[in-house]
């Protein structure tokens, strides 16, 4: 079924039951105004504490935004991207796009101005929704965008250059317009990328995204009484397709803007949460906090969490041990996927298994894998190889992109380009990645861009840029830096450069030494891991 089929499904058995809750700890005390103090404290403000809002009203604001597509022309097939961060306002408009027949396209709130203009022209966007949080970069590329580009400002002070969604969207039907949509139509592009950091775009259907919805349900064993606390951002599909299992069920999710421990912890206790998806560094904060008696457990209810998850990056095995000192009664689970899967899940630990923490599973509900040589064949049990998968999810293709789609899509196998092996009962784990992407707190670092900018410096000669081991973020970005014959430079030199790139991006290990290179002139980066992973991990045992 179309995946908009659960939303009418769910208005229709539990309307007047609450859908979402949006949750800002950052906003200090004298901040704080809830959703019904709005009307009578500050009428024209939109920054809330805790907002909620029905299936019910889910849906008809879903069909307020189709309905506002649909009067500005935008028919089926066309595309419709999102820029925004996470809000009560997020769901709606990706379900109202759907609804309208077009194509859902979320960015990355990281994107810079010239991603976001690459990506929304990439994907033949007509319509952008964004936030006033990306005003300035919007400013930026404006005049870039041609005069057919609608741009919807979900926010307060609507700049001139674009409409104001909130005053639009409030004159539109909130019936369900008759589109008809099957759920062979395709449904949205994702982005992801590849080693070098140029964005690929992802397209998947309706079905793709339905069945994500059922098997998320199906791995965590959701029910209507479970609470999801989702916390990573709605434009990636891990957080998107978790979610997908509370829509399956129709319980109720909480959107938490922030990661903090006493954030995550408060929610938790106040919000009656019982399944919540961390990242590495979360877990890894909250056990810090837990450690140093920041966070007292007796001071919360967390009886009823039942279950913690983790994905997007390698989980350490004594995160594990440490995380059931605390929770004893939790059940466990990680997941694997890739945005080309249709997020995470292809691969899953499964709640019953922590036993083989540190593999990151079996196949997932609907899936199969293989493990292949670079001829395409399997290799014999126990060996390494390339991890395949093949699924309802898989992606239909790159869109406009044949000659890399034909690289990972091999009769409906998608390859992953991550190396893995199997063990005698079937589990699978991750050796290393084929690619050169580093993953830091559940983001990916693409090298060739880092090493692009640091090259401009005058006092270095060559670069290379790695991942190494780190205890909270999995990885992180280490820069080898061999500099020019004759100069002498400091790390803090090579950090001040760096300022002009997005934080998350800049290298937080600085090694000066020589850059080996082949032959035919490309960086050695094995030779490299080999030669400082041994020394991260010895300086890691010593850190504790």
């Amino acid at each position: 079924m179309p995946i908009t089929d659960l939303l009418e499904r769910n208005r229709k058995l539990y309307g007047h039951e609450v859908a979402l809750v949006e949750i800002d700890p950052q906003l200090t005390e004298d901040q704080r105004v809830t959703w019904k103090e709005y009307e009578l404290v500050q009428p024209t403000s939109r920054a809330f504490y805790r907002r909620e809002i029905t299936w019910s009203v889910f849906d008809e604001k879903a069909n307020r935004v189709a309905n506002l597509l649909l009067s500005r022309g935008i028919r089926k097939g066309q595309k419709v991207a999102i820029l925004l961060m996470n809000c009560l306002e997020w769901l709606p408009i990706y379900f109202g796009i759907l609804k309208s027949g077009a194509i859902a396209v979320p960015l990355n709130f990281r994107y810079t101005s010239d991603e976001i203009e690459y990506c929304v022209l990439k994907a033949d966007a007509d319509v952008l929704f964004y936030g006033p949080e990306f005003i300035g970069r919007i400013e930026e590329i404006v005049d870039h965008l041609s005069n057919d580009h609608l741009l919807f400002f979900v926010g307060d002070s609507c700049p001139t250059y674009a409409d104001d969604y909130y005053r639009l969207v409030s004159n539109c039907s909130s019936s369900a317009p008759k589109i008809l949509i099957e759920d062979t139509d395709d449904a949205a592009i994702y982005y992801s990328s590849g080693t070098t950091g140029f964005p690929k775009a992802i397209l998947l259907k309706h079905q793709a995204l339905s069945q994500s919805a059922r098997m998320e349900a199906t791995h965590h064993e959701t029910t209507k009484d479970d609470v999801f606390l989702c916390i990573p951002p709605l434009y990636h599909t891990g957080a998107k397709m978790h979610w997908f299992g509370s829509l399956y069920t129709g319980s109720r999710a909480v959107l938490l803007k922030g990661n903090k421990p006493k954030a995550i912890m408060d929610a938790v206790s106040n919000e009656g949460c019982t399944i919540v998806w961390l990242l590495v560094p979360w877990a890894q904060d909250l056990l810090i906090a837990l450690d140093n008696g920041e966070i007292k457990l007796e001071e919360y209810h967390t009886e009823q969490w039942r279950l913690m998850h983790i994905g997007a990056q390698p989980v350490p095995p004594s995160l594990i041990r440490h995380w059931m000192e605390y929770f004893p009664n939790h059940k466990y689970d990680t997941n694997y996927g890739l945005s080309e899967s249709t997020g995470p899940g292809c691969v899953h630990l499964g709640v019953d298994n922590i036993h083989k923490v540190g593999a990151i599973g079996i196949p997932g509900f609907g899936w199969r894998t293989k493990i292949v040589d670079e001829k395409g064949e399997k290799v014999v049990q126990g060996e390494v190889g390339e991890l395949c998968v093949k699924g309802p999810g898989v992606m239909v293709e790159y869109y406009k992109d044949p000659e890399a789609t034909a690289e990972v899509l091999k009769d409906g196998w998608l390859f992953t380009g991550d190396m893995a092996k199997q063990d005698e009962d079937g589990f699978i784990f991750l050796v290393d990645r084929k690619k050169d992407v580093i993953i830091s707190g559940g983001e990916n670092l693409y090298p060739v861009q880092i090493e692009a900018y640091l090259s401009a410096m005058p006092k270095i000669h060559d670069v290379a840029v790695i991942g190494l081991p780190d205890k909270r973020l999995g990885e992180i970005a280490t820069a080898i830096i061999q500099v020019k014959e004759g100069m002498t430079c400091t790390e803090e030199e090579i950090q001040h450069f760096c300022l002009d790139l997005p934080r998350y991006k800049r290298p937080r290990k600085i090694i000066f030494a020589d850059v080996p290179r082949n032959a035919t002139g490309k960086i050695e980066k094995p030779a490299l891991r080999e030669r400082y992973v041994s020394g991260r991990l010895v300086e890691m045992q010593n850190q504790g």
